[in-house]
C-alpha cells in the first residue's frame, strides 16, 4: 500500500490551439491513466463562463469517466450547491451510484464557481444570488437523501429517485474554516483547497477535527488536501511548464480569462514589474519541480496540516506533459500500477 494516497482534481483545461472537445477527450484519457497508475480518486470541478475550462458539467464527466475506468473513485470537486436544486443533486448522484456502485463521491462547494453575472444566470433571481442559504440547501439535500423531512414540511411526500440507492459519500469543500466547521458537525469528509488558499489549511483542518462528530457514514475525520503540482523530469522543465499557469492566473485576476496559454506564449508576454510581483506571489499556491524536489515538500505539508490524502491539480498546457507529471508523481509516491482487466466478453470467448 502506498504511504500517501494520491488523487486528482481535473478542470479539463483547454489549451490555446486546442478545443473543448479535445479537452474532454483528454480528461477521459487522464482518467484511464489514473486508473492504471493506482490513484485513489478523480474529481471534476464545476466552473462556468471560463473559456479555458471544460468542466462545466461534472455530473456528466463523472459518468463518462466511471465508464472508462474500473477501480478509480470518481466524483465532484465539487458540485456548487447554490447553483442547483438539492433534489436534482441527490437524483444525479443516486443515479451515478446505481450505475457505478461503490465508486462515486459527492463533493459539494458553496462558491458559485464563476463570476457574479453568470451566477445570476444560473440562479435566476437576485434574491437567490445575494442570500446566504448554503446551510439551508445542504440540510434540504440531506433531508431528500435520508427521507427525514419534518411531518409538516411541504416536501415530505417527495421521494428522490432512484429510491433504493444510497447517496454516495459526502464531502464538503472549502478554502476557509467555514466549510470545515460544517463538515465536522455533520460527520462528513472535508477537502481543503490549498491551490486557492495556500496558507489556511492548518487552521481549517484543525477546526474540522475539533468539530468532528461521528456519523452513520463516517466514524472518524477524513481530510483531503487539494494542491497544485507541476512535475517534470527536470526543475527547469517544470518551471517552464508552470509559466502557463502564471499567465493564466494573471489574466483571470485582471478579468480577462482565456484559454490556458502555452509556455511559449507565457514566456513572450511582456510582464510589468507589478505583474511579475503578482505572479511571484501566486507561485506559493504551486509545488513545482522534479519528483525528488516535490516529494519531501509535499510530505512536510501533509505532516504539518494533518491531511489523510492529497488531491493534485495541474495546469499544464500540453496533454502529454500533464500525463507525464501525474506519472512521475505516482512513481515517486509508490503507487501500485494496476493491470488492465480483460473485458468479460473476451474472457468468456
Amino acid at each position: 500500500m502506498p504511504t500517501l494516497p494520491l488523487s486528482i482534481l481535473d478542470l479539463a483545461p483547454i489549451g490555446s490551439g486546442s478545443t473543448a472537445t479535445e479537452a474532454l477527450r483528454n480528461a477521459l484519457d487522464l482518467a484511464r491513466l489514473a486508473d492504471r497508475l493506482g490513484y485513489t480518486r478523480l474529481w471534476y470541478a464545476e466552473h462556468h463562463n471560463m473559456p479555458g475550462v471544460a468542466s462545466s458539467a461534472p455530473e456528466i464527466l463523472i459518468g463518462a469517466a466511471a465508464r472508462e475506468t474500473t477501480r478509480l473513485r470518481v466524483g465532484s470537486g465539487g458540485v456548487m450547491l447554490p447553483n442547483h436544486p438539492p433534489l436534482k443533486v441527490v437524483e444525479w448522484f443516486r443515479t451515478l451510484e446505481a450505475l457505478y456502485p461503490g465508486r462515486i463521491d459527492l463533493g459539494i462547494g458553496r462558491a458559485p464557481g464563476t463570476d457574479g453575472l453568470t451566477a445570476l444566470a444560473l440562479r435566476r433571481s437576485r434574491e437567490a444570488l445575494t442570500s446566504d442559504d448554503f446551510t439551508a440547501h445542504l440540510a434540504e439535500l440531506l433531508a431528500f437523501a435520508n427521507g427525514d423531512f419534518p411531518d409538516d414540511h411541504p416536501f415530505r411526500q417527495i421521494r428522490a429517485t432512484p429510491i433504493d440507492v444510497p447517496l454516495p459519500p459526502l464531502w464538503l469543500l472549502g478554502s476557509s474554516d467555514y466549510s470545515a466547521q460544517v463538515a465536522g458537525m455533520l460527520g462528513v469528509g472535508f477537502a481543503f483547497a490549498r491551490h486557492i488558499n495556500p496558507d489556511g489549511a492548518e487552521e481549517a483542518i484543525g477546526r474540522y477535527r475539533e468539530e468532528f462528530s461521528p456519523s452513520e457514514t463516517l466514524a472518524g475525520p477524513r481530510v483531503i488536501l487539494a494542491t497544485s503540482v507541476i512535475c517534470a523530469d527536470t526543475d527547469a522543465e517544470a518551471d517552464r511548464l508552470a509559466t502557463s499557469a502564471d499567465l493564466s492566473f494573471l489574466r483571470l485576476r485582471s478579468g480577462r480569462p482565456g484559454l490556458l496559454p502555452s509556455p511559449e506564449e507565457a514566456q513572450a508576454y511582456p510582464y510589468t514589474s507589478v505583474e511579475r510581483a503578482q505572479v511571484g506571489a501566486s507561485r506559493a499556491r504551486h509545488l513545482i519541480g522534479t519528483p525528488v524536489t516535490i516529494r519531501p515538500r509535499l510530505q512536510e505539508i501533509i505532516a504539518r496540516v494533518g491531511a489523510d490524502e492529497v488531491m493534485i491539480t495541474s495546469s499544464i498546457h500540453a496533454h502529454t506533459a500533464r500525463l507525464r507529471s501525474f506519472t512521475l508523481l505516482a512513481e515517486a509516491f509508490g503507487l501500485v500500477p494496476q493491470p488492465t482487466p480483460v473485458p468479460a466478453e473476451i474472457a468468456r470467448a
